[in-house]
């Protein structure tokens, strides 16, 4: 790994007017960025125009995983307001929670949550985060979903009328903290239009966690530590991606969540391992991917550490001068914004 690189060698200017506030509707209709790494030409498209760029036989990586409504406001008995976010299931009662403001939940204090939902604080963590143990009445989802907010990232401020559009359209199990927002583009029809084109479409699943958030506050990027995330890969999505990698066939990851998925499941060898766990995987220049052909991805954060992820995909030069075009072009950055397509 490269040890000279810096937090402030992936810095690029971003006017606030560019951070996009709502999403596009209908979902496909984003702007797409197509960059080639070997010719270097660049296209602008929508994203619905994705599928020209697929081929019979390559197969598109998904995560499914599906954003928990877990941002919840409680009060203490002394009426003192505290806002949770849920950050890691450890079983079936305590959680890891980022608590704001911190200060307010002192070892063994109580914040109520409504009528049907209590926590109790265990321990101390890093930056905030606490482990709380909840009791409750009923179905710890369910009541959830009534009393939850999504946990949209802090440079987003306008309310969010529909939850479901934080939300991928195949979303399925339970578990994120954030979205994997490079696949908040794509409709049921353009996912069975690529199906029709013969493209295969594998799920993987990886959890996003509150680091996704967190800026990388060291100067030298080796120092920056990542938060675990739980991943998995399945017998039959390692079996198929394994023959596509044979075949000679594509395998194009949606975002950088399944990027993330597959470079922790893959060997040396080139091929991805059925396996589950936790992941703390931190990709950047000059890393060498090992199953990832071609990549979608969002409009990232200056100095963060999927924007460090993307330049290892296409060289860390290439990227910021992309993010320069992107710029100039009016593209709209980050969870709500329009997507690139790096082949």
């Amino acid at each position: 790994m490269d040890e000279t690189l810096t937090t402030k060698d992936f810095y690029y200017f971003l006017p606030p007017e560019l951070i996009a506030q709502t999403p596009v509707e209908p979902r496909d209709h984003s702007r797409l960025l197509v960059y080639d790494r070997k010719s270097g030409k660049i296209e602008h498209k929508h994203f619905y125009d994705i599928i020209d760029y697929f081929k019979s036989g390559d197969v598109l990586v998904i995560n499914d995983t599906k954003v928990l409504p877990a941002r919840i406001y409680g009060n203490k008995k002394t009426g003192a307001k505290v806002e949770f976010l849920l950050h890691k299931r450890l079983n079936l009662t305590d959680w890891e929670v980022l608590v704001r403001p911190a200060r307010k939940a002192g070892k063994g204090e109580e914040i109520l949550f409504g009528e049907s939902l209590k926590a109790t604080v265990l321990e101390y963590g890093e930056e905030g985060l606490r482990t709380v143990r909840f009791e409750y009445d009923g179905v710890f989802e369910d009541i959830l979903s009534k009393i939850g907010e999504m946990p949209l990232p802090p440079y987003i401020h306008e309310k969010l009328k529909d939850k479901n559009r934080y939300q991928t359209v195949y979303a399925n199990e339970e578990g994120s903290a954030a979205a994997p927002t490079a696949g908040l583009h794509f409709t049921p029809r353009l996912l069975e239009k690529l199906k029709e084109k013969g493209v295969l479409i594998v799920n993987v699943l990886l959890h996003v966690g509150l680091g996704t958030f967190r800026p990388v506050k060291v100067d030298k990027i080796t120092d920056h530590k990542m938060h675990s995330e739980f991943y998995r890969v399945t017998e039959e999505a390692a079996e198929q991606i394994n023959a596509a990698k044979k075949e000679g066939r594509r395998v194009v990851a949606c975002g950088t969540t399944s990027v993330r998925t597959l470079e922790s499941a893959t060997g040396d060898d080139g091929f991805v391992k059925a396996q589950s766990g936790y992941t703390q995987i931190f990709i950047y220049p000059p890393y060498k991917y090992k199953t990832v052909d071609a990549l979608i991805t969002n409009f990232h954060l200056p100095e963060s550490t999927l924007l460090m992820l993307v330049s290892a995909f296409m060289g860390r030069e290439n990227a910021l001068k992309l993010y320069e075009t992107a710029v100039k072009e009016k593209y709209r950055f980050f969870s709500f914004g329009d997507a690139m397509l790096i082949l």
